[in-house]
């Protein structure tokens, strides 16, 4: 048995990998890096030889993981592509609108690999998805099973465990153990795994002691009542998929308890509401901390249109929950801020990470009152609204995933979906805490023995 790291580097970007157990061959994810363009973005894809895979796994519907699956299932043709079926309603509607995406930065950048795939090939592609209930085993060859286990990360996220030959090996995705506001956390398996392949993104990021969600969700709160105290706005940068759902969840429970006045208006863009329509739809059919809540049923939302120019005004007394979180240029958030984060009297409320070359990244480095630039297209901004940063990361700490290490107790742990200096704190702390277990960080395309 043997395992590949096919992503291009040792970091978060287009996050992909190659189990061979001898009798199955497994690619578990295929992701799009979100700092490249073209074939740069794509993973090693080009080290698995034509239709030679049993099975491809998706673990989640976030783009780093699943914006290459179309490229991935054109060279396999034969590969059957499991995941749930939260994350096949996600990932469907993340993909068409990376299609929209590519088509503008073939126009606009003249990228001409772009788009890797269309529309059309990917409704047809989606019929090759076949959907798993968690912890329900499910044959792939007649050595080699599989068994998915709730990630707690995003709606649908799951782990996949393959057992084979008597050996058990389990590859995490992203993982968050703690509940956050509307997913509740993951539920994973401990015993009798010999090989864990584990993510590490939180390693060089410690959390303070005294840090809980629910005093979090209090600053948040807090910081939203004095911003509408003062007659301002709130802008969240959000991003679509997971970020919105989980700060609309917090606002209505903000607004059931009081908290915030019932008639403060909240908007969301268009592709949040595509986004959210999925979300609302598996309600009553995956684990939640609020069963059966429905966001847009449930909540008076104000929803835009992609297809409008400028789909949200600015208003005072209101919440904007925009994307796309890291402000990226000509998102729906950008453009809103470029004449938002003038007004003293507004506040600017970060619930996420933000890459620090980011447009959303700069703001955190700008002092207030000094300008910045949004976007090379129009004039620098004068930053003069409060900023803060708010910690709901859909990530676990770096502490809870060395706990969850150390109760399984694996003969062999891959660190991977982690900066060097993340993946590095891992290496040390396992080796100091597990010095019989085999530590590694897997250089890409190199071929590791289980």
């Amino acid at each position: 048995m043997f395992f590949q790291n096919l992503a291009r580097d040792n970091e978060i970007g287009a996050n992909s990998y190659l189990l061979d157990t001898g009798d199955c061959r497994i690619v578990l994810d295929s992701g799009m890096h979100p700092k490249e363009e073209g074939q740069e973005a794509i993973p090693c894809l080009n080290e698995v030889p034509y239709n030679s895979v049993d099975a491809i796994f998706l673990t989640h519907s976030h783009l780093d993981h699943a914006g290459t699956i179309p490229v991935l299932m054109r060279d396999q043709p034969e590969a059957p592509v499991y995941m749930t079926a939260a994350t096949a309603g996600l990932a469907s509607a993340l993909l068409h609108n990376s299609v929209n995406v590519m088509q503008i930065k073939r126009t606009e950048l003249g990228i001409t690999d772009y788009p890797l795939y269309g529309h059309r090939e990917l409704d047809r592609l989606v019929g090759r998805w076949k959907h798993l209930e968690v912890e329900q085993p499910h044959d792939l060859t007649l050595q080699t099973s599989a068994t998915l286990y709730d990630a707690g990360h995003i709606l649908g996220s799951a782990g996949v465990m393959i057992e084979s030959q008597g050996k058990r090996i389990f590859y995490t995705g992203d993982i968050q153990f703690e509940d956050q506001t509307l997913i509740t956390g993951a539920k994973f398996p401990e015993d009798n795994i010999d090989t864990l392949i584990i993510e590490t993104t939180r390693g060089a990021s410690p959390r303070c002691e005294s840090y809980t969600r629910e005093s979090e969700e209090d600053k948040l709160c807090e910081a939203i009542l004095d911003t509408l105290d003062r007659g301002g706005s709130a802008l969240i940068p959000v991003f679509a998929m997971g970020k919105t759902q989980e700060v609309l969840t917090m606002l209505y429970k903000f607004k059931l308890d009081g908290r915030i006045p019932e008639q403060t208006p909240i908007y969301i863009g268009g592709l949040s509401t595509k986004m959210t329509v999925v979300f609302d739809e598996f309600a009553s059919t995956t684990a939640r901390k609020i069963p059966d809540f429905k966001i847009l049923e449930d909540m008076e939302v104000q929803t835009g249109s992609k297809g409008k120019k400028t789909p949200i005004s600015y208003r005072p007394g209101a919440i904007f929950a925009l994307s796309s979180g890291m402000m990226t240029e000509k998102t729906i958030s950008n453009n809103f801020a470029q004449f938002f984060i003038n007004n003293p009297k507004n506040s600017l409320l970060f619930v996420g990470y933000a890459d620090p070359e980011s447009p959303a990244g700069k703001i955190r480095q700008t002092r207030r009152g000094d300008i910045v630039r949004l976007n090379p297209e129009n004039d620098p901004v004068v930053l003069d609204c409060p900023v803060e940063v708010f910690d709901f990361s859909g990530h676990a700490t770096r502490d809870s995933i060395l706990d969850y290490i150390i109760r399984v107790n694996p003969k062999q742990v891959f660190l991977v979906h982690g900066d060097k200096p993340a993946s590095e704190w891992f290496q040390q702390q396992i080796a100091a805490r597990l010095p019989q277990t085999e530590c590694i960080i897997p250089k890409p395309k190199k071929q590791y023995t289980l």
